[in-house]
């Protein structure tokens, strides 16, 4: 990878998204949410009536996923985010969308100098030479505050207990799964977000990746 690869692991809804967003925004980079892609494996199963698919049902899906579903705000349901859970669990789904992200990081579009991926595994697997490896994360009960605040205005909205289960429930299979296990890459900073705002957040990983494009230049 000769442009510059942001790799930014954690937990759900510990902030790596809204930081990684900004961060491609400020340093004018490509940003690919790789967690969007097994959600859209997720709806599009579900879509076809297999909400509790076999390991080939999935990874068929995933071979054959069309784009257009990372845009569909279904993406973000609870029922989306369970499944994708658990596809993303399956090898021969994490091997069908895997050359889809390094290609992303590799070959930036619309002409970026390089690129900006957050998931559970960009560091440790899908770009282990990544420019600067984040791990963001938080406890489980400044998490789960921050998602239920996200799903206060849906209707039948859960209980923040229900959303604190389901937080450290997934959180429990993504950091068990025998393939890609969410775990910080062995050269990743540390950066928890659960008393620190998002302009903070900000600040230190931008200084983080300046420090490193320093050493590179």
């Amino acid at each position: 990878m000769s442009g510059l690869v942001v790799a930014i692991d954690g937990p759900a809804a510990a902030g790596k998204g809204t930081l990684a967003r900004r961060l491609a925004a400020a340093l004018d980079l490509a940003y690919l949410d790789t967690g969007s892609l097994y959600r859209a494996v997720a709806l599009a199963l579900l879509r076809a009536g297999s909400g509790r698919p076999d390991e080939a049902t999935a990874t068929a899906a995933a071979r054959r996923l069309d784009r257009r579903l990372l845009g569909d705000p279904a993406l973000r349901d609870e029922a989306t985010g369970r499944l994708a859970s658990m596809v993303a669990a399956m090898p021969g789904v994490r091997a069908a969308l895997l050359d889809l992200q390094r290609d992303f990081a590799a070959h930036p579009p619309d002409g970026k100098a390089g690129a900006v991926l957050d998931g559970r595994d960009v560091g440790t697997v899908v770009c282990p030479d990544a420019t600067v490896k984040l791990f963001v994360t938080a406890s489980a009960e400044t998490r789960a505050l921050r998602r239920h605040g996200e799903l206060a205005g849906a209707d039948a909205a859960p209980s923040l207990a229900r959303v604190r289960a389901e937080l450290v429930s997934r959180d429990a299979r993504d950091s068990a799964r025998a393939t890609a296990p969410l775990v910080p890459a062995a050269d990743a900073h540390l950066l928890d977000t659960s008393d620190l705002s998002i302009e903070e957040v900000f600040a230190r990983a931008k200084a983080i990746i300046e420090t490193a494009r320093t050493r590179r230049s």
